[in-house]
């Protein structure tokens, strides 16, 4: 994955429920992991797939910041 400029972050992300394929337009936090998220279309639990650092990187459209300033490698949250 190719870095980002800082500035040049996307902060949207669309996520979609691998139970019922609901798609829903969020903001990422910039300053905090996402680790839980209730789907509004069924109401499953979401929680990262193993290896992903949150729910962005599990089932969002764009991957969560830190992965986006520093690449694959990035923890979650700049850690």
């Amino acid at each position: 994955m190719k870095k980002a400029d800082p500035q040049t972050v996307q902060t949207i992300s669309v996520l979609t429920c691998p139970q019922c394929g609901h798609q829903e337009r969020e903001t990422m936090p910039t300053n905090a992991c996402q680790y839980f998220y209730d789907c509004k279309g069924c109401g499953a639990a979401l929680r990262p797939l193993t290896g992903d650092c949150c729910v962005f990187c599990s089932f969002g459209s764009i991957p969560c910041p830190p992965k986006q300033i520093d690449g694959k490698n990035a923890g979650c949250c700049g850690g």
